[in-house]
C-alpha cells in the first residue's frame, strides 16, 4: 500500500483547479468521463493495448485524451507522468480485477476513494467479517465440501463479473464444477429476489441521510442477466444439459433497472448505513460509491451476499439518473456523482478527505 503521507505529498503539489479524472477505457468508463465532464473536469482514458473506436460512438462519453499503455503493470513506471496531469484516479471491477488489488494499492497516483477497502473486499473471508460484524445478515457458509446438503453457491475470490460461480446440490455436484486453483467459498443458496443496491457515501457533506460521519445516498437499484442460468432455469432440465456437457454460469452480460417496494427502502439505508459505520471502525471508512448485493425473501427479509466497494456496472443504466437519484438531484448518475465529490471536496479544501 503507498503511504498515505506520499499521496497527500503528490496532492499537495497538484493544480487543484486542473484536476483530469481518469480510469481504465472498459466497465463503467463511459458514464465515469460523461459526468467527469459535466462537472467540468478534464478526462483521460487509460487504455491496455486496445483498441478505442468504439468511444468514438459516444461522444459524451469519450474521453479527452487517452493514456496507452502494454500492460496494467506499466502503470507503475507511468506514474509520474499521470501525477503531472494531475490525475485523480477512479477505480472500478474491471481496473481492480485485471490489474490486482495489490498492484492497485501500491500505484503511486492518487485515487478516489480509500484503496484499504480493497483487502477486505477482495478476500471473501475478511469481507463476511466486516459485514456480519456489522450486523448484516448473510447466506450460512459451509466450510467442508463434503458437508452439502442443500442447494449452495460456490464463488471465487475478486470481482470476476460472475465468472466461474456454479450451485451444487451435494459434494459430487460439487466436485464436477471445481477449480482447484483458486480460492473459494461456499454459502447457501437463498430463494428469493436478487437486488443490487448503489449507495454513495459522502465523509464531508453533511446535508441528507446523516451518519455519525457525513451522508448516505441511495442512487439506483439493478438486477442482472446472467450468461446461460436464467436461459438453462426456464429449460427446467439442468441434471439433463449437465450430461450433455452444459453447466449453469452467471456471467454478467447485462443489467436491468430495478424500483422495490418503497416499504423495503428503510431498510436497505440502514443496511448500508451499518456497512459504513463497521468500515470507519476497521479501516477508517469506504468512502464513495459502492453497492450491496441483496436478497430478498418471500417473508421480506434481507439477506446481503456481497460488497463491491466501488462502482459497478449495474449503474450503467443510470447515465441519465434513475428513480432513486432523481430524487436527489434530476440526470444524477454515480459517475457524475464521484465527479460531484471531487469538486466539493476541492472547493472546501478536503481533496486529502476524499483522496488516497
Amino acid at each position: 500500500m503507498v503511504p498515505k503521507e506520499r499521496v497527500d505529498k503528490i496532492i499537495e503539489s497538484y493544480d487543484a483547479d486542473k484536476l483530469t479524472i481518469a480510469t481504465a477505457c472498459s466497465h463503467t468508463s463511459l458514464q465515469i468521463f460523461d459526468g467527469a465532464r459535466r462537472e467540468g473536469f478534464k478526462t483521460l482514458g487509460i487504455t491496455i493495448g486496445q483498441s478505442t473506436k468504439f468511444y468514438e460512438a459516444f461522444p459524451r462519453g469519450k474521453p479527452d485524451e487517452f493514456f496507452k499503455v502494454d500492460t496494467y503493470e506499466e502503470l507503475h513506471d507511468r506514474a509520474a507522468d499521470l501525477a503531472a496531469r494531475n490525475v485523480v484516479i477512479v477505480p472500478h471491477g474491471s481496473f481492480v480485477e485485471y490489474m490486482t488489488p495489490k498492484s492497485f494499492e501500491a500505484l503511486e497516483v492518487p485515487t478516489f476513494g480509500n484503496r484499504r477497502v480493497l483487502e477486505w473486499e477482495s478476500d471473501r473471508e475478511k469481507q463476511r467479517v466486516w459485514l456480519t460484524s456489522a450486523g448484516i445478515e448473510m447466506p450460512k457458509r459451509i466450510d467442508d465440501p463434503k458437508m452439502i446438503d442443500r442447494p449452495v453457491l460456490v464463488k471465487y475470490d475478486g470481482a470476476k463479473g460472475g465468472r466461474g460461480f456454479f450451485i451444487a446440490k451435494d459434494y459430487p455436484d460439487f466436485k464436477l464444477g471445481i477449480d482447484h486453483s483458486q480460492k473459494f467459498s461456499i454459502q447457501e443458496y437463498i430463494l428469493g429476489t436478487r437486488y443490487y443496491v448503489h449507495f454513495f457515501y459522502s465523509p464531508v457533506r453533511q446535508e441528507g441521510y446523516r451518519l455519525t460521519k457525513g451522508v448516505l445516498e441511495l442512487l439506483s437499484i439493478d438486477r442482472r442477466d446472467e450468461s446461460n442460468i436464467d436461459e438453462m432455469y426456464k429449460l427446467g432440465a439442468q441434471e439433463e444439459l449437465k450430461k450433455l456437457g452444459f453447466f449453469p454460469t452467471f456471467v454478467v452480460t447485462g443489467n436491468i433497472p430495478v424500483v422495490v417496494r418503497e416499504s423495503i427502502l428503510p431498510k436497505l439505508l440502514d443496511l448500508g448505513e451499518k456497512v459504513v459505520e463497521r468500515s470507519i471502525e476497521l479501516f477508517g471508512g469506504m468512502l464513495g460509491p459502492f453497492c450491496l448485493e441483496c436478497i430478498v425473501t418471500d417473508d421480506m427479509k434481507i439477506k446481503v451476499f456481497e460488497i463491491s466497494s466501488r462502482i459497478v456496472a449495474g449503474t450503467n443504466p443510470f447515465i441519465s439518473g434513475s428513480p432513486y437519484s432523481d430524487l436527489v438531484e434530476p440526470g444524477l448518475s454515480t459517475g457524475r456523482r464521484i465527479a460531484q465529490e471531487m469538486d466539493f471536496a476541492r472547493k472546501s479544501g478536503q481533496l486529502k478527505e476524499v483522496l488516497t
